[in-house]
């Protein structure tokens, strides 16, 4: 038997007794590359590599990788579930060859692994080899092919074109031909599964991808040959457990199958009928692993980027367990300890994070199934005021779009309505989203043009504000924004945007050229200076010079972040971790793991801790070349979605106060901060807490802001000598004011009743009342249908007020208050809304009479 464990173990273990150094997986969140939100190969963390940019760990490399694949070029996303076998995370298995083997080891490798090693049978193996391309004026691999018919029949070797034998990175960058390993899984072979090679056949699948990187694509199109020919191998770790389990579905193995069964338990809803159920439970199996591990590498659902990705994801399989496991409350969550247990020995964190992901994740299902909640309520609205009225597709896509909901789902409560819904209208509205979406993020890359050789990205900026410096590389960037230009240096002091700290901004100089740096970012292991305008001669030396207040400031609130990480351990516990930062020159913001809201006393001893270290004129200490694991076991904070070398920076005050693993820049000593002061505590997800704080200089500005707003203040209260007597009086006086105009309001109300009940327009058969009344100046009309709905809550009135600011109409309701309200106001022309129980709005005066409502309300009674 081959568990998913031993399988894993198996291959590390084959690739390190040939030389290769085993490295672990990279996380999951991409955060060094901006155009990947999550890795989803696992060639991304060795891209720089490939590019030249950055020198491999070792000649042979061998790893399983993390990857995650939602969106992009890699977009399985809409077939996950339906078929039993594509999956959003998943593991990756390669070996990897950087300028040392070439082809022949990785083809001779990797078939003594699985033949030798893992024991699959020769006769059942195929491969495919690059075909040539003529537009392309490459010929065909025939050195692969050549290697491999000392292993297969040239029957069981099939050459194919660049759509299936030719992998890219991306548009430009390096690429080259690949030979792909397949079997045959059909449980008789009486011919050859030749013809069934690369066409969709589930049980002729691909099982290993290798990759001969010896081209640069670029920007034009042209490929250019590679000094270096390197190796990048891939095979999905699911897919390799499958053939060796004797599985059809890579949702049988071992893995999915602990996983299906506490579905199972949850649900009620058993596995293996066919149908949507089935489908539901692969979706929650597949998504629920996928989510865990993004959140526990340090991506937080949200509304933008890869935190938007991550939440599309979770409701997906809310969406699919509520419509077809019946599953109305939150269950996902339920899945992260049997997550921990499977992957216990490989990946750790989720296990040592698992209360905190649980409290995120049920946090995500409980928001959603609230939105679903809302989005049935807006359905139901729209076919009350349109009964019999099939389903508009741009009602449809609002449904889809602001509440999650499927069109499938919408489809199915048109059905049993005997409507339909208008599908080509939904798809007209998907598509203009989409196109928006493209438009917005659309960016094109020029080649890098190179300009001088030699060592790039050397970061001064722990020591120096500026520095002379070269300009190595640059290309232009065209998105949506305008057009600007990128560049490399040999050395800079800009402080690259990372670990939650902004990044520096400053001017490159030469003579009387000044070309503002308006933003700096780290891809892989390059600092990238972005211009909005291109040097007229780049060649040459220029001075690098950064904005000093900017970095200052941001330095500032980073050293204020470890001190307040530090007080919320010491105080709250040490479950508190940090989930995520802003560190801006102007303020700093602070997620920390935490079940439950500050209280102001464990505020006030937050803030007075910090500013207790503050005072105490604590320096700064710096260990820049300190080994991971010494730095461990001096205590220094490490987190997890980080990846950490060999050898890395520990930021240190007060001794074991606070330690952490940082690359940001800081205060030189905690004086520098002033004072420290928390603005605001909230709750930024589920068991995450947020605080938001200033220092020094920031500071400043909230207490002038402060002192100001109180200057205001006693000058609307006439300045008194006690401006907080002052302030409680009138408030009292407004209180006793608010009280007195309730009880105005009720008498008023209990007067109106009885003059309708006497007139006969009130009455036990007669519950919806449509009237004109009169209320003096500053009166509200919502505030009398409040009165007059607390004492008649299962009559429906429907009135009209005049006043001085205009003429109102307002609707109080036992239900469908805001839909009998937008009725009205279609036809009247009246701005306003409400809820299920009480509506008010504004009419155009030349649009009202008491005639024309009580028709209305006539027409509506009779619907």
């Amino acid at each position: 038997m081959w568990p998913t464990q031993r399988i894993r173990q198996a291959f590390l273990d084959f690739f390190a007794q040939r030389g290769h150094l085993i490295v672990p997986s990279a996380p999951l969140v991409n955060k060094n590359d901006p155009t990947l939100f999550f890795v989803n190969a696992g060639m991304n963390p060795f891209k720089d590599i490939f590019m030249g940019f950055k020198e491999p760990p070792a000649p042979r490399v061998a790893d399983t990788q993390k990857c995650l694949r939602v969106s992009g070029k890699h977009n399985d996303l809409e077939e996950v579930g339906h078929d039993t076998y594509h999956h959003t995370f998943f593991e990756m298995l390669g070996n990897w060859s950087f300028g040392d083997y070439f082809k022949e080891e990785a083809i001779s490798w990797a078939w003594e692994l699985l033949t030798r090693a893992y024991g699959l049978p020769p006769e059942r193996l195929y491969a495919t080899v690059f075909g040539g391309d003529e537009e392309w004026g490459l010929p065909r691999d025939q050195e692969a092919y050549e290697i491999w018919l000392r292993y297969l029949p040239a029957e069981r070797i099939r050459f194919f074109g660049r759509k299936d034998n030719f992998w890219e990175m991306g548009e430009t960058g390096p690429c080259g031909p690949c030979t792909e390993i397949h079997i045959d899984l059909r449980p008789e072979t009486p011919d050859s599964a030749a013809p069934l090679l690369n066409t969709g056949n589930p049980l002729v699948i691909e099982l290993w991808n290798l990759v001969f990187i010896q081209y640069n694509r670029r920007s034009d199109g042209s490929l250019e040959t590679l000094p270096l020919k390197s190796v990048d191998t891939g095979m999905g770790l699911e897919r390799l457990a499958m053939v060796l389990q004797g599985k059809t579905s890579t949702y049988d193995i071992d893995i999915f199958q602990r996983l299906r069964t506490e579905v199972e338990r949850i649900t009620e809803h058993s596995y293996g009928k066919g149908g949507l159920t089935d489908v539901a439970i692969r979706v929650a199996c597949d998504h629920s692993r996928a989510i865990t591990f993004a959140i526990a590498d340090g991506q937080l659902p949200s509304n933008t980027g890869a935190g938007y990705i991550l939440r599309r994801l979770l409701r997906r399989a809310v969406r699919y367990a509520y419509q077809y496991l019946g599953q109305e409350k939150p269950f996902l969550h339920q899945l992260v300890p049997v997550l921990g247990e499977i992957y216990a020995d490989t990946f750790p964190e989720v296990a040592q994070q698992a209360e905190s992901l649980m409290k995120v994740i049920q946090g995500e299902e409980e928001s959603f199934l609230h939105t679903l909640g809302r989005g049935l309520a807006r359905l139901e609205a729209y076919l009350s005021q349109h009964p019999h009225q099939n389903i508009p597709g741009e009602i449809a896509f609002e449904l889809y779009d602001t509440y999650g909901f499927p069109l499938d789902l919408t489809q199915l409560i048109a059905r049993e309505r005997g409507l339909s819904v208008d599908t080509a209208g939904f798809e007209v509205a998907l598509a203009a989203q989409k196109a928006r979406s493209r438009q917005a993020t659309q960016r094109s890359y020029g080649d890098w043009l190179e300009l001088e050789e030699g060592e790039h990205s050397h970061f001064v900026g722990y020591d120096t504000y500026e520095t002379r410096c070269r300009i190595l590389r640059m290309r232009e960037v065209k998105e949506a924004k305008g057009t600007f230009y990128q560049v490399v240096l040999d050395v800079t002091p800009f402080y690259p945007e990372g670990g939650g700290q902004v990044s520096d901004t400053g001017e490159l100089r030469r003579g009387r050229q000044a070309l503002p740096v308006i933003h700096v970012y780290r891809e892989q292991d390059t600092i990238v200076h972005v211009l909005p305008e291109l040097p007229r001669d780049p060649e040459g030396e220029w001075h690098a010079v950064i904005d000093v207040a900017r970095r200052e400031g941001a330095s500032r609130h980073h050293t204020a972040t470890h001190l307040l990480h530090a007080a919320l351990r010491h105080i709250l516990g040490p479950h508190v971790r940090q989930s995520g930062s802003l560190v801006a020159p102007d303020r700093l913001r602070f997620d920390f793991t935490h079940p439950t809201k500050l209280s102001p006393e464990e505020l006030k001893d937050i803030e007075d801790l910090v500013n207790s270290k503050i005072a105490a004129a604590l320096p700064r200490r710096e260990y820049r070349d300190l080994p991971y694991e010494e730095a461990l076991k001096k205590g220094a904070l490490a987190f997890f979605g980080e990846k950490y070398g060999d050898r890395v920076r520990m930021i240190e005050f007060g001794g074991k106060f606070s330690r952490e693993l940082c690359g940001g820049t800081h205060a030189a000593n905690t004086l520098e901060l002033r004072f420290f002061k928390i603005l605001s505590e909230s709750a930024s997800a589920a068991g995450v807490r947020r605080i938001e704080a200033v220092v020094a200089q920031a500071f400043l500005e909230w207490v002038q802001k402060q002192l100001s707003q109180l200057e205001n203040l006693q000058a609307l209260l006439k300045n008194p000598p006690q401006p907080i007597k002052a302030l409680e009086k009138l408030l009292q006086e407004g209180e006793e004011s608010q009280k007195l105009l309730r009880q105005w309001y009720e008498s008023y109300a209990r007067l109106l009743l009885e003059n309708w009940k006497g007139s006969g327009l009130l009455s036990e058969k007669k519950t919806r009342l449509t009237a004109e009344v009169s209320l003096p100046a500053g009166a509200s009309l919502r505030e009398l249908l409040q009165a007059l709905q607390h004492l008649e809550p299962q009559v429906t009135f429907l009135l009209a007020a005049h006043n001085a600011d205009g003429t109102y109409i307002g609707i109080a309701a036992p239900e469908g208050a805001n839909t009998l309200f937008q009725a009205l106001a279609r036809q009247l022309g009246a701005k306003g809304g409400g809820n299920a129980r009480l509506a008010v709005g504004k009419l155009p005066s030349d649009r009202f009479s008491v005639e024309v409502l009580h028709q209305l309300a006539a027409t509506l009674t009779q619907q």
